[in-house]
């Protein structure tokens, strides 16, 4: 089985000098789910911007058998759907269902595939009867599944999140487990929340310092994350 995701020897510094990745080797394949487990600033979210070319550093990232280069960078963008930890970054249209047909419009589809498109996958996060409202009058939960629908939308092989459960309480929290469970992309979930991490996810890599301080069985490295972190 080939990897859909292969990314080796990822290193990437800022621009004031900051190490954020030190050769990092991570591999996904499909149907997976992969929690990035660490503290702040280990180097989770820069990783997680290089696997659909939001950052690009030194080393090898391919998706789906391809380079993560800008020639590349459309194709790519649509294996890779990416749910930020704020949703407010992805939600900017008048209604709810702009935005989630935003993304397949982008890619080429006509106005009224894109919408239905769009239909669909609000109806499978469960917010099917909001279309026409706001996104500013979501609810937090509301939000991030909104978020989730944009990027389901677009059909992609691999969902990528980002702190996922970020001002959810927890009933919103056990409706995003479900959601996930339910979906059959390959996942890269980077999280504090070990509880959350569990309900997804038997592998689980561990961020320190921008380097893979190890990677194994998620109950093992949550020894490892509890002893550190005392979550």
């Amino acid at each position: 089985m080939s990897p859909l995701i292969e990314v080796r020897g990822l290193r990437y510094r800022y621009e004031d000098g900051t190490d954020a990745l030190r050769g990092i080797d991570f591999t996904v394949y499909p149907g997976e789910t992969v929690v990035l487990l660490g503290a702040n600033g280990s180097g989770k979210t820069t990783f997680l911007l290089h696997l659909n070319g939001l950052l690009q550093g030194e080393g090898s990232v391919r998706v789906c058998g391809m380079d993560v280069s800008p020639r590349n960078f459309r194709e790519v963008r649509s294996k890779v759907g990416m749910v930020f930890q704020d949703a407010d970054e992805q939600l900017f249209m008048p209604t709810v269902l702009d935005d989630v047909a935003f993304g397949p419009l982008n890619q080429g589809f006509p106005a009224e595939e894109a919408a239905a498109r769009a239909r669909s996958a609000l109806a499978r996060v469960g917010l099917g009867d909001i279309e026409h409202r706001a996104p500013y009058h979501l609810s937090a939960g509301e939000k991030r599944r909104a978020a989730l629908a944009g990027v389901l939308a677009m059909e992609p092989e691999i969902l990528v999140l980002d702190e996922p459960t970020t001002y959810l309480d927890p009933p919103a929290q056990r409706n995003l487990i479900g959601l996930l469970v339910s979906l059959p992309q390959a996942k890269v979930v980077a999280t504090h929340d070990v509880r959350f991490a569990a309900a997804l996810a038997t592998r689980a890599v561990f961020f320190d310092k921008g380097r893979v301080a190890k990677e194994g069985k998620l109950d093992e490295i949550v020894e490892l994350f509890q002893w550190d972190w005392g979550t």
